[in-house]
């Protein structure tokens, strides 16, 4: 009888185990990008992505295939792991792209580019081809990304990594101090999972809803008349005038009153003009900043009803971007654009519009309002000649940030010089909308703000009462508690009548005590960066929060 052998069947899935091959260098370069914080890494979604490229697949040309189709969702995945900008935030500014010129795109293209990174990627990449030869590389490639995600179940793994247990910065303050007057931050004691870190965002905007400045129903008979000069400066914050060099700019040491630890809520210019704009309220999310708001939230609206007449500039046309049209329709800004007919300019935009000289338009404003006799007026200033792109005329290239900021300061600095010798009562706000994001991080490149980082929003505030009996002395009085624009209103609403110009001595410390504190919290369309317990998290698209990378 002839023996009956049962062999193996040709078909046994086991056979078709084929390994990662190529894409375990998809996912190393993607674990040493996590190891350094540069990847918003989901742990999930890479597995699942893996399973399917490790499945056995019998034929050999579905096989090919299935690597044919990995391709694009590799792409997508990584992207999407990725700290850049979503594919919604991309959308919404697109069209503002149309309007760059083409030497200013090819310098944003350049500036994306990490030399560093690629030359790092290649050594890593021939590493890997030359250990692939003795080693089975699928074999720890997948214990690895198994060991993130089980460590991923008690929390965003990202969390767990040496570039992320630092999240502190020397730019913010290190903690969130309760204000006086009950202006208290929603408590932050719980420990920062995910889902408190949501519940203490949405405790702070159902507690600023219900904040606001009280400004008087009229003045007194005795108030006195003065003019409120709101100078709102794009792309200015600590960070940028550290890196030039700029800090101890003769400009900042005039400045009576000064927040150290003032937070623009915002890294973008229209939702930050906004803010400014309904600076008389509590802080609103990004979202709520298009909706109708209760108009005691305007602040110059305030003003207006107690005798102050409402005034604009721009040093710019306000067309990109449909700035002047936020104004109108979410700022409630109605006056009318100051003439700037005659005025020079010595810088274009990146769109390629004249910026005209600050200087001389401030020039014509204090003659106006000279020629107005004793009259109280309220003007919003918005300028522009430090934005990213931003070139001397009759040159392609960008103008550096230092040379810009040193003239635009010392154009200011001249300013305050003139209104003192005017003897005109001016009280001068200068509040930055947002900073340049000179230096970069592991988040975002140089220039780039679709992400509120602190280096952005943590910007230099500074009050000057010009024309006072009793000028302040000294140093600049320092507010350090975590403010934002409310404390500005506050302020405005506490000089609105004008008294402090005329009085024999002012009590600073009584002006400023009690200002109103805000919780450093800023957001963007897709993006919220948030203080909790010293450490600034972050928040994509809705997603998880993690530390923000250091």
């Amino acid at each position: 009888m002839k023996p009956t052998n049962t062999p193996q069947s040709d078909n046994s899935l086991w056979r078709y185990w084929r390994g990662l091959g190529g894409w375990n260098y998809y996912f190393l370069a993607k674990f040493a990008l996590l190891w350094f914080g540069y990847l918003n890494f989901h742990a999930l979604p890479n597995l699942v992505f893996m399973a399917f490229l490790l499945m056995p697949i019998p034929a050999l040309r579905v096989h090919r295939w299935r690597h044919y189709v990995a391709i694009p969702i590799g792409i997508a995945l990584f992207y999407h792991d990725t700290w850049l900008p979503g594919i919604n935030s991309i959308m919404s500014q697109g069209s503002q792209l149309t309007g760059f010129s083409a030497q200013y795109l090819l310098e944003l293209t350049n500036r994306f580019i990490n030399w560093q990174m690629i030359g790092a990627a290649f050594v890593m990449l021939i590493a890997y081809l030359f250990l692939a030869q003795w080693v089975r590389v699928t074999v720890f490639t997948v214990a690895a990304l198994v060991w993130l995600n089980l460590v991923n179940i008690a929390g965003p793994a990202v969390s767990l990594l040496p570039a992320s247990t630092t999240a502190s910065t020397s730019s913010t303050p290190a903690t969130t101090t309760p204000a006086a007057g009950g202006d208290s931050a929603p408590a932050d004691s719980a420990p920062p999972t995910s889902a408190n870190l949501t519940a203490y965002l949405n405790q702070f905007y159902d507690k600023e809803k219900s904040r606001a400045t009280a400004f008087p129903a009229s003045l007194p008979a005795d108030a006195q008349p003065f003019d409120l000069l709101v100078i709102n400066i794009c792309s200015l914050a600590w960070a940028d005038m550290d890196a030039v060099k700029l800090e101890n700019h003769p400009l900042w040491s005039k400045m009576d009153i000064m927040f150290d630890n003032f937070n623009s809520a915002t890294a973008y210019s229209g939702p930050a003009a906004i803010r400014l704009l309904r600076a008389s309220c509590g802080q609103p999310s990004h979202h709520d900043l298009y909706q109708p708001v209760n108009q005691q939230c305007y602040l110059f609206d305030n003003l207006a009803k107690l005798g102050f007449k409402e005034q604009l500039m721009l040093d710019h046309s306000g067309v990109f971007g449909n700035f002047l049209k936020e104004l109108r329709e979410q700022g409630d800004m109605q006056a009318p654009l100051m003439s700037q007919a005659g005025i020079g300019n010595e810088l274009a935009s990146f769109d390629g519009e004249p910026i005209y000289n600050d200087l001389e338009l401030l020039t014509r404003w204090l003659s106006q309002q000279q020629k107005g006799g004793d009259t109280r007026s309220a003007t919003f200033f918005n300028i522009i000649p430090l934005h990213d792109g931003n070139r001397f005329v009759g040159s392609n290239k960008s103008a550096d940030y230092q040379p810009r900021a040193q003239k635009l300061f010392d154009q200011l600095n001249t300013f305050l010089d003139q209104l003192e010798k005017s003897g005109r009562k001016v009280m001068v706000v200068i509040v930055p909308e947002h900073g340049a994001a000179l230096v970069g991080d592991k988040m975002q490149m140089s220039g780039l703000r679709d992400i509120p980082s602190p280096n952005i929003t943590h910007t230099p505030v500074g009050i000057k009462l010009v024309g006072m009996k009793a000028p302040h002395q000294g140093s600049p009085l320092q507010i350090k508690t975590p403010s934002s624009y409310l404390a500005l209103s506050d302020l405005v609403s506490r000089l609105v009548d004008g008294k402090a110009f005329t009085a024999p001595s002012v009590d600073w410390q009584a002006l400023t005590q009690n200002l109103p504190q805000t919780a450093v919290i800023s957001e963007n369309d897709n993006a919220i960066v948030m203080q909790y317990q010293g450490k600034p998290y972050i928040r994509l698209n809705g997603g998880d929060w993690v530390p923000y990378p250091q």
